[in-house]
């Protein structure tokens, strides 16, 4: 991806310098009618990778004639990316003007961009483990009613704790207890499940505490966390080496005679206005058909079909309320094949115009050019 050049569909005025996030990232800077794309950068938390993120920022742009005006970043302030730019703010470049996006408007910008969209509204579906919200909570499953200029979060996954914090991402185990905890109480322990027999009680017991303490703990409202809860109550898997990794053997267990038989009823309940999808049924039906000997194969198919369904049907409620036909996906969960095909093909026969990415991919990778569009509208 190193050096690609982007045609913009508008003319930034001011050069912009775009800093992405931080486990997959890229810088971006634009001017003129073109925005142009760094080298990936993997995980910063890693010393060298964070390195090579200062090495490229002071030589990337002065490489392609940029003399940026304008410094996007992430929201988060636990980014290093984040961390570093504010940094430099005190530090020496006081006089630029430094313009904070957020994670999921960013995914959506972007993808809008690489379809040369100008600046309408779209319907954008944001999935993706995890990127700070507006309230401070964790987002990941997010519908949003946007343009460059602004977004408004329309509909989202009910919120679950992350308990113990990352180190749900990497125990997986933790997500689905916790979802089998919402679904039946202390008797979850009870289930005859591999994945519940392989739990340590005494473990989930600190965890138990840790939910009604509100203790290191965060709520989120991750696509991505519950398709490694699922991965992880399926296949019996408790802890990962690398992040989806759950997700990603739940999605290989697919095979194309099961991607259209039923799938698993949800609810969606209006709160405040916004659309709150809830899988606690989801949880319920999978638990029932692992008890029933349903095989794990099937069980991945009708969690995937459920998964694009809510797609649709948050989205045909987003256009019955608000006229917009323009669905724009984006998000590291879509690089799972099986859930972006059958959302677009649902979509798509449902009279919407459905945008996905081209150029760049949909991780966070893409989210340095998403900050340079929104960071295109500061005046």
């Amino acid at each position: 991806m190193s050096g690609l050049e982007i045609k913009l569909p508008f003319k930034v005025k001011k050069a912009i310098l775009a800093t992405g996030a931080d486990i997959k990232s890229s810088l971006a800077c634009a001017y003129g009618s073109s925005a142009f794309i760094s080298e990936t950068i993997n995980d910063l938390q890693v010393p060298e990778n964070f390195k090579r993120f200062k090495r490229q920022l002071s030589l990337f742009p002065a490489s392609i004639g940029c003399m940026p005006r304008i410094i996007a970043y992430d929201k988060h302030p636990e980014y290093f990316s984040t961390k570093y730019i504010l940094k430099l703010r005190r530090d020496k470049f006081s006089k630029l003007r430094f313009v904070p996006v957020q994670h999921h408007h960013a995914h959506i910008a972007s993808c809008m961009l690489e379809n040369g969209l100008k600046n309408q509204k779209v319907i954008g579906v944001a999935f993706d483990g995890t990127g700070l919200g507006e309230d401070q909570k964790l987002w990941g499953a997010e519908f949003l009613i946007a343009d460059y200029s602004n977004f408004k979060r329309a509909a989202h996954l009910r919120y679950i704790p992350l308990l113990g914090g990352q180190k749900a991402i990497l125990e997986p185990w933790r997500v689905a207890a916790a979802w089998l905890y919402s679904c039946f109480g202390k008797k979850f322990l009870d289930l005859d499940l591999d994945f519940v027999k392989g739990i340590n009680k005494k473990n989930w017991q600190v965890l138990e505490k840790i939910w009604y303490n509100n203790f290191n703990s965060v709520q989120a409202s991750s696509i991505g966390r519950l398709f490694d809860a699922v991965g992880a109550l399926v296949l019996g898997i408790h802890k990962v080496k690398f992040e989806a990794e759950a997700a990603i053997s739940l999605e290989q267990l697919v095979r194309p005679e099961f991607t259209l038989k039923r799938g698993y009823s949800f609810s969606l309940k209006n709160k405040g206005g916004v659309l709150i999808i809830d899988p606690v049924l989801v949880f319920k039906q999978i638990t029932a058909d692992l008890l029933s000997g349903i095989s794990k194969e099937e069980i991945s198919a009708r969690f995937h079909l459920t998964v694009a369904r809510m797609v649709r049907r948050v989205c045909l409620k987003i256009r019955k309320d608000n006229g917009i036909n323009t669905v724009v996906l984006s998000g590291g969960v879509f690089q799972n094949k099986i859930l972006s095909g059958l959302s677009a093909n649902f979509l798509e026969k449902e009279g919407f115009r459905t945008l996905t990415h081209k150029l760049m991919p949909c991780s966070d990778l893409s989210l340095s050019l998403g900050q340079v569009a929104v960071a295109s509208r500061i005046n």
